[in-house]
């Protein structure tokens, strides 16, 4: 099935071409002309990806935004942000709301189906790779006699990086970890990047191993 794109913009033009667009490149597209309109739709078919412009009447991209992230049934859902506010500031407001890409016009529209594309895959199930760590991980943690315990080490971690590192000893996810820590699946990744950094690691297994063995996690 064709993943499903729900096109927020008040412009009746753009939404139309970048409509055709995104079809044209294998999307099936629901548009709206405002949040309210987008809202309804979303009650009937949740989407795969939310494109959506920030200046709208009534209710703009941002306290739409705010709805979504507060229903928990589209908490995680991706969200672009479509809009003419190119500025510095803008981009951060949007991006601490808890958008997920953030594209200003005039654009690209092969950008758009690029960041599409990568924030569907961010969504895909864990590879095999990862369910056999993860698996293994939780086998570490009910093992007869825990993990055996060696000289306590100290590593400068960040508060955040603590955080992700004992979520991870507790065998979650990373989408599991972002939720908890109401963060992105891509930030998560960073972190678990810099913990195979700094304690020489290179699976979820042994960075767990390592942690647990050297008190960095309970």
């Amino acid at each position: 099935m064709a993943p499903h794109v729900l096109l927020v913009d008040d412009e009746p033009g753009l939404r139309q071409a970048v409509q055709a667009y995104l079809e044209d490149s294998g999307f099936t597209v629901s548009t709206a002309p405002n949040a309210q309109v987008a809202w309804e739709l979303l009650e009937r078919h949740r989407p795969d990806v939310v494109v959506s412009d920030i200046m709208m009447p009534q209710v703009n991209g941002y306290e739409f935004l705010k709805q979504l992230r507060n229903d928990p049934r589209f908490h995680h859902l991706p969200v672009i942000f479509l809009t003419a506010r190119g500025l510095t500031k803008d981009r951060i407001a949007g991006f601490r709301a808890g958008v997920d890409a953030y594209i200003p016009k005039p654009f690209d529209p092969e950008e758009l189906v690029a960041v599409i594309e990568n924030l569907l895959r961010k969504q895909e199930p864990p590879s095999p790779d990862v369910v056999q760590q993860l698996a293994e991980i939780k086998a570490l943690l009910t093992q007869q006699g825990g993990v055996p315990r060696k000289e306590p080490i100290e590593i400068d971690l960040t508060p955040r990086e603590r955080s992700v590192l004992e979520l991870l000893a507790q065998g979650l996810m990373n989408k599991e970890i972002a939720h908890r820590l109401d963060t992105s699946v891509r930030n998560v990744e960073k972190y678990v990047s810099r913990l195979f950094a700094k304690t020489g690691t290179n699976s979820r297994t042994e960075l767990v191993r390592f942690a647990l063995e050297h008190g960095l996690a309970k």
